[in-house]
């Protein structure tokens, strides 16, 4: 067994290149989509109030192609670095305009046109966001019917009364089809500070019943305490260990695990039921697992080595191996679930509202000090979501997008200087006092924005990387 782990070691270091790899372009993909849509809003609005635009860029850098119709026209760039974009348009304070260019210009369009221009990127990603949702609703996803089990003790579920066998059917009147529904619509009510959640159960004799979870404020602040106060565990019957799907780039994948494979012992454990073996791979995340497994009537030696994955602030392993169901066991367990075209509407614009509120809540909770930086993600852990929800499918991915769109939308709002929301604070004073700030101020504020930003930039990251080790 020593001899195949060591012969494993060289394909394991090429994986997690590939991973790596796998996770950046996934990263880029994200971040070029959401800022070109971001910018692209800019200038659609821009052009719609009649301001020349010079150059619409998708990316920022070195030119890799460009294209314009005529001299006058506006200039399509796709550059090197794919992190996102630009518009440049005629603007007097950015340098010389010609004279047949000056009616064009941004700073000499009306209060109201740029307000609308400057508006408009982060209004274009809460767009996006409900338009990704509205995607995710109609294509459907599937996931676990919503029945708890036993609660553990002391928890916030115990003492609210919920028992083994109750099936979740709606949080605060939201209709929760999957436990993974149910329990982000808990979590995230939570964590916006709602301390009395109205839960609908329906028991085992099909009898619905209301009950409230009462979420003190000092748990809702730390994610890390709510997750383990909250103390609700999904019912889930014995399962042999039997492999199901093996996700691609994954631990399973790589380690040789084939769908069939029934897993015998781990690390000379015996292993004789599913949530026992889920349980043994999330505590040993990066740490190489003996197993024996049976295929096909033979028994065969694996090794492998579960990735380290931050869940609920914690990081746990995961081999991206999905339990083998009959279908008996699948029609039991699993439900589908998809919205007509325009009960998905409404839906998407509920999840984009539900989403920019609670971000809002949070960043506010976090400024005062009531809510913990653990909150807080950085471009580390965003990249390893990127990668994580594209591993999952692409409604996961889109789900993905969708989030992070609604953040970057909400963020780009804040009445912060450079960012959409200073330049709408400044206007804002330009219509109360009737003439525009002074540049000179502008400037003095825009440099304690950008020193702002730098330092939640900064703060962020060393989170990430707290986390990571």
């Amino acid at each position: 067994m020593h001899a195949l782990a060591l012969k494993l070691k060289p394909l394991w270091r090429h994986f997690k290149r590939m991973e790596l790899l796998y996770t950046l372009f996934h990263f880029i993909v994200a971040i070029a989509i959401l800022v070109s849509f971001h910018e692209f809003g800019h200038f659609w609005v821009a052009r719609r109030c009649g301001v020349k635009v010079l150059r619409f860029s998708v990316g920022f850098g070195k030119v890799v192609f460009s294209y314009q119709k005529n001299p006058d026209s506006t200039e399509y760039v796709l550059s090197a670095i794919p992190l996102g974009g630009y518009v440049k348009m005629v603007d007097e304070r950015e340098g010389p305009v010609k004279k047949e260019d000056l009616p064009f210009a941004f700073n000499r369009q009306s209060l109201g046109a740029r307000v609308a221009i400057v508006a408009a990127g982060p209004l274009f990603n809460l767009i996006l966001a409900i338009f990704l949702y509205w995607m995710v609703a109609i294509i459907g996803e599937s996931g676990i019917t919503p029945i708890i089990g036993e609660p553990k003790a002391n928890t916030l579920a115990y003492q609210a009364g919920f028992s083994r066998g109750e099936k979740i059917i709606s949080v605060n009147d939201k209709k929760t089809p999957t436990w993974t529904k149910a329990m982000s619509a808990i979590f995230s009510s939570a964590i916006s500070g709602e301390q009395k959640i109205n839960i609908t159960t329906q028991t085992t004799d099909g009898i619905e019943q209301s009950k409230s979870l009462n979420v003190p404020e000092e748990v809702s602040m730390k994610p890390k305490l709510l997750f383990e106060r909250l103390g609700f565990v999904l019912n889930t019957p014995k399962f042999s260990p039997i492999i199901g799907t093996v996700l691609s780039n994954s631990s399973a994948s790589s380690s040789g695990l084939q769908q069939g494979d029934l897993i015998i012992q781990a690390d000379n454990i015996m292993i004789d039921d599913w949530m026992q073996w889920v349980e043994y791979v999330q505590q040993r995340p990066e740490k190489m697992i003996a197993l024996l497994i049976e295929r096909d009537g033979v028994q065969l030696p694996i090794a492998i080595t579960p990735k380290a994955t931050e869940t609920n602030d914690k990081i746990i392993g995961r081999i991206g191996a999905q339990l083998f169901l009959s279908e008996r066991d699948r029609k039991s367990m699993v439900v589908y679930y998809s919205l007509p075209v325009g009960e998905a509407l409404l839906e998407a614009f509920h999840e984009t509202y539900t989403n920019a509120s609670m971000s809002l809540k949070m960043m506010g909770k976090m400024l005062i000090g009531k809510a913990s930086t653990d909150n807080l993600s950085g471009p580390i852990s965003i990249a390893q979501y990127a990668g994580q929800s594209a591993e999952m499918g692409y409604v996961h991915f889109l789900k993905f997008l969708a989030i992070v769109s609604v953040s970057l939308g909400v963020l780009n709002l804040l009445p912060v200087p450079v960012l959409d929301g200073g330049h709408l604070l400044f206007y804002a004073v330009e219509a109360i006092k009737g003439s525009p700030v002074s540049e000179q101020i502008q400037i003095i504020f825009q440099q304690i924005g950008i020193f702002l930003l730098l330092l939640l930039m900064l703060f962020s990251v060393f989170l990430d990387i707290e986390r990571f080790f």
